[in-house]
């Protein structure tokens, strides 16, 4: 998909980003945190299944079979933070840091507002094809020309 067919559910400005910011930072932590936790039982569980054996009768398939369930539990429940987050009009981009997006005009075009766990606003942003590494520091005034674009377009949007 290029630059040109996409279509956020939302455009933000830094001020509408940082009045959603106490929502998005309670998801995205819990997000963040359960994300490692089920990376670290993932990894554990592989290590422990690889040096196993099936075998019938084995008195730790059960506890096996239940340390898969929770971690299938704990995923789907990933995935409802995921969805929350998109319903609110963000864009998740990095589970285990608490990265989240916000789309947002700027001079006329498309770019990201970008935020992570930990930091205490919106500091900075991005272009749409450069990621958390092409961060740039919000400087006063950065989007604020475009705040009644912001609003033209999230009404467009929202038809």
């Amino acid at each position: 998909m290029s630059d040109l067919d996409y279509k956020p559910k939302k455009i933000f400005t830094v001020e509408q980003a940082n009045a959603m910011l106490p929502l998005v930072a309670v998801i995205a932590s819990d997000l963040a945190r359960l994300s490692q936790e089920v990376m670290d039982r993932r990894q554990r569980l592989a290590h422990v299944a690889a040096d196993r054996e099936l075998s019938t009768g084995d008195p730790y398939d059960d506890e096996l079979a239940l340390v898969e369930r929770e971690l299938e539990r704990d995923t789907q429940r990933l995935r409802e933070y995921v969805r929350e987050l998109c319903e609110l009009g963000v864009e998740p981009k990095g589970a285990e840091e608490g990265l989240v997006d916000f789309p947002c005009m700027m001079d006329g075009r498309l770019v990201y507002l970008c935020w992570k766990v930990g930091e205490p606003e919106v500091l900075y942003w991005h272009e749409l094809d450069t990621g958390f590494t092409g961060r740039q520091p919000l400087t006063a005034g950065t989007v604020a020309d475009d705040a009644d674009d912001a609003d033209d377009s999230a009404g467009m949007l929202d038809s």
